[in-house]
């Protein structure tokens, strides 16, 4: 088990250095100079090469790069070309929004596929199981910035029980809850969705083992056996898909955050890309691309933890 661990963190180490390399190689591919940004076109070349200077990129790609990692390891992403301060201190004002986001959505989710996989599986093939079937069918297919704008038109500008967007910061918890509310829906939807018909499908296959039928056997009712046996198999398989799904309320609140205003990473990669500010570009996405792989990293510990075929393995 030590080995295989050593093995996924090895892993985890190469695929972060290779991310590194092809977030920084693509976005210096960019067209476009930050200094012709900044300074327009007509701008002389020694103020140029003295603007470079004062922001580091008078190096080479291989310079830069290795500079760029480095600071990484130390803490220090880099100053921003526009706002002229740390890149660390941008992304620990914003993160305040997106991680609270990502989270609050991930509850979401949990609290809605969970009851309804349990009840769909538990019905299978009767209309409350054909009722959730279709329910999380729609929840897939709908986009989620689609499902953001009618949550907006409907409790911002119909029902005005909430504002259509901002973010008024965490000196009133309420109120920044409150905030966070439709953008968490918006992002749970597909999520919860597609989490509830994987629940069914292993509550489903698990219902059908042999221990299963040996627990009706000695008493147990149908809904103890589901919760106390069932719920606790099918949880293994969730593991991977509860990774990804963080991966993608990651990635998808960016757009999700463009959409009601939040003053988030998302809004802050929109901003560095429209201004050419590329450190913040990929500091922003190598550090998401981190959470994502870090993540990943622990939901298959996790899932080595849980499962004893692969403790033994």
């Amino acid at each position: 088990m030590t080995r295989a661990i050593l093995k996924r963190l090895i892993s985890m180490l190469l695929s972060l250095l290779a991310a590194s390399l092809a977030i920084f190689v693509m976005l210096q591919a960019v067209p476009g100079h930050p200094a012709d940004f900044m300074l327009g076109l007509n701008a002389q070349p020694d103020t140029i090469a003295a603007l470079n200077a004062e922001l580091g990129l008078e190096g080479t790609l291989r310079e830069r790069y290795l500079d760029w990692v480095g600071g990484m390891l130390r803490g220090d992403f880099g100053t921003s070309y526009t706002y002229r301060v740390p890149v660390a201190g941008l992304i620990a004002d914003r993160i305040w929004v997106s991680a609270p986001l990502a989270v609050y959505a991930l509850v979401l989710t949990l609290l809605v596929a969970i009851p309804a996989g349990l009840l769909a599986a538990s019905r299978r093939g009767r209309a409350s199981d054909w009722g959730v079937m279709g329910v999380t069918q729609l929840g897939i297919a709908v986009p989620n910035f689609w499902f953001a704008m009618l949550l907006v038109l409907l409790f911002a500008v119909k029902l005005r029980w909430v504002s259509a967007g901002g973010f008024p910061g965490w000196s009133d918890p309420a109120q920044a809850i409150k905030a966070l509310t439709l953008p968490a829906i918006a992002l749970a939807l597909p999520q919860a969705s597609i989490l509830a018909r994987v629940l069914r499908g292993a509550l489903i296959d698990t219902l059908e083992q042999d221990y299963m039928r040996t627990a009706r056997a000695k008493g147990l009712s149908r809904r103890a056996t589901v919760v106390r046996h069932g719920l606790r198999n099918a949880a293994i398989p969730m593991l991977t898909i509860l990774g990804l799904q963080f991966s993608f309320l990651l990635a998808g609140a960016i757009i999700i955050e463009k959409v009601f205003f939040l003053p988030g990473l998302g809004q802050l990669i929109f901003q560095g890309i429209t201004q050419r500010d590329l450190i913040v570009v990929q500091s922003v996405t190598m550090l998401l691309v981190f959470a994502v792989i870090a993540v990943t990293f622990a939901v298959e510990l996790a899932y080595t933890l849980a499962d004893p075929r692969l403790r033994r393995a």
